[in-house]
């Protein structure tokens, strides 16, 4: 358990029969009146973000995530394969609960699953990934007094902004976090 005036962000709690994550928190004393603790919390399986008070002295139970690391196989329709490294078990996800987060990633990668009471909830992509180029407009150097960038679709099918000195067949760097390009390698 852990009481209101102990909140800090990226806490995880159970409140309401839900898992959620401090965001943003508050302690407000007023001048006249208790204190109390303003919280913005994030539902980390809906991803749908509630603002709470809480008295400084309330209790909530302090949610337990498991982090695994587990290898994605391949896709089969709308289920995605993985692989647990150290017991060479086989599970599949469907793209429901996956959600965006695979867009980037290649298969035979390994990527962190997020796990609440044995149900995985989320899935956390490397933060940096090395994809090639398989479709871009050529581009064309102008004049130009900003950095423009077009459109390029990747191996695994998503399709990022990239400059225009960008070619197919190139290999460039994402931050899976952001969807951006970080550089040619």
């Amino acid at each position: 358990m852990i009481s209101a005036g102990d909140f800090r962000n990226g806490v995880t709690i159970e409140f309401e029969n839900n898992i959620y994550q401090i965001i943003e928190f508050q302690h407000v004393k007023p001048g006249k009146g208790a204190a109390f603790v303003r919280t913005k919390l994030k539902n980390i399986k809906s991803g749908g973000v509630v603002e709470k008070t809480f008295r400084p002295t309330e209790k909530c139970p302090q949610a337990r995530i498991e982090k695994s690391s587990k290898q994605y196989l391949y896709k089969d329709g709308d289920l995605y394969n993985f692989m647990d490294t150290e017991t060479y078990d086989q599970f599949a996800l469907t793209s429901a609960q996956i959600g965006d987060s695979m867009k980037f990633v290649k298969e035979n990668e390994m990527v962190t699953m997020l796990s609440h009471n044995g149900e995985v909830f989320a899935i956390e992509p490397p933060l940096f990934v090395e994809l090639q180029i398989t479709q871009t407009e050529p581009g064309f150097a102008g004049n130009t007094a900003t950095t423009s960038y077009k459109p390029a679709t990747v191996e695994t099918g998503a399709t990022v902004g990239v400059p225009l000195f960008v070619n197919e067949g190139d290999i460039i760097q994402i931050d899976t976090r952001t969807g951006e390009y970080l550089k040619r390698v």
